[in-house]
């Protein structure tokens, strides 16, 4: 299963629409993100990204409603291996 996760467009830089990086915020972290699928990002803008690119641009409702849709799945830790 493939999984975007929505954040924050921070800083851009590059002028290539294929080489254009930006950095954005995903919940305190944040990643140097390729802009090449989604000229249009800017500053400020909320992006999707998987693996390091940003796939669709969306707006702040639609990211904070994904958001806490993934706050919504139970974390699940494996247990720890058993000692001999």
């Amino acid at each position: 299963m493939c999984l975007a996760i929505p954040g924050r467009i921070d800083t851009v830089e590059g002028d290539d629409p294929l080489f254009r990086q930006a950095r954005v915020a995903f919940a305190g972290v944040t990643r140097t993100v390729s802009l090449a699928c989604t000229p249009e990002a800017g500053v400020g803008d909320y992006v999707l990204v998987h693996a390091g690119i940003a796939i669709a641009t969306l707006d702040e409702t639609a990211a904070e409603r994904t958001l806490a849709a993934l706050r919504e799945i139970p974390r699940h830790d494996p247990p720890a291996p058993e000692r001999r």
